[in-house]
């Protein structure tokens, strides 16, 4: 079974060190533009406390999340807009109390839910720990895009392997939700990781693999880089195939743009 204390401990983790990138810059860095087209250092934030708290009411009022749910899909468009307009019209540092506090609760509702229950979300249900994975993975994609912004580098740790692993696991939705079938063949993805030590899934003996940084593998299937600007390796022509439009996120499919251009996920 996960572990949600675990998890959550890399959740308020990867929260701190949001945190510290954002805690204290001029009012008007919040405004800077990031990567994604169209999506401030503000929008960025915005997005994330937003579906922090979109997490944590799944968590405890799953039908309230449900009515929310069809409501926003009526008009996608008109969602989108109200996830940025949560952070809209407030100083920076109220923000980003905001977000810690969603953070926070979010974690602690994790820890009520009884073992073995599913929750909803936008796509399928899933299990908490599964929502608190994909919290931890958008929390570090996002903060990238605040980072790229700010001409910032954050620290490396293990909490990457989260990333690298729901990127794996989301590998055959980037294939369905391309209208292609799986390949039967097995994948073999190594990966070298902040400390050194190496990550490994699949198959040792598989022909089609990936290799290279855990932190190239992470920055490739967020869509934060493409693959040519990285040092990832791919042998095979499934694997080919698959890196070059692998996506850790669920929704439409999309690809890297080399502008950046478009809704960040």
């Amino acid at each position: 079974m996960a572990d949600i204390e675990a998890l959550g401990r890399d959740a308020l983790a990867e929260h701190d060190d949001v945190r510290a990138i954002l805690a204290g810059i001029p009012e008007e860095d919040w405004e800077r533009p990031t990567p994604a087209a169209g999506w401030t250092v503000r929008d960025q934030l915005s997005h994330l406390a937003y579906f922090d708290g979109a997490a944590r009411l799944s968590m405890v009022d799953p039908d309230a999340f449900r009515a929310l749910r069809a409501e926003a899909l009526q008009d996608i468009e008109k969602f989108v807009a109200a996830t940025l307009d949560y952070g809209r019209g407030m100083p920076g540092a109220e923000l980003l109390d905001r977000f810690t506090e969603e953070r926070r609760s979010l974690v602690e509702a994790a820890r009520a839910v009884p073992e073995g229950v599913r929750i909803p979300w936008y796509g399928p249900d899933m299990s908490v720990a599964s929502s608190i994975t994909a919290r931890i993975m958008e929390t570090w994609a996002h903060s990238q895009d605040v980072a790229d912004a700010l001409g910032v580098t954050r620290p490396l740790t293990g909490r990457l392997r989260h990333v690298c692993d729901i990127g794996i696991r989301a590998r055959p939705f980037a294939y369905r939700s391309r209208g292609l079938e799986l390949p039967d063949a097995p994948l073999r993805v190594e990966l070298v990781a902040p400390d050194g030590a190496v990550w490994e899934w699949g198959p040792a003996e598989a022909a089609d693999r990936v290799t290279g940084s855990a932190l190239d593998f992470a920055l490739v299937v967020t869509q934060r880089r493409l693959l040519a600007d990285t040092a990832l390796e791919a042998e095979g022509d499934d694997a080919r195939t698959w890196i070059g439009f692998a996506q850790a996120f669920a929704g439409n499919p999309t690809s890297t743009d080399p502008g950046r251009g478009g809704l960040p996920h």
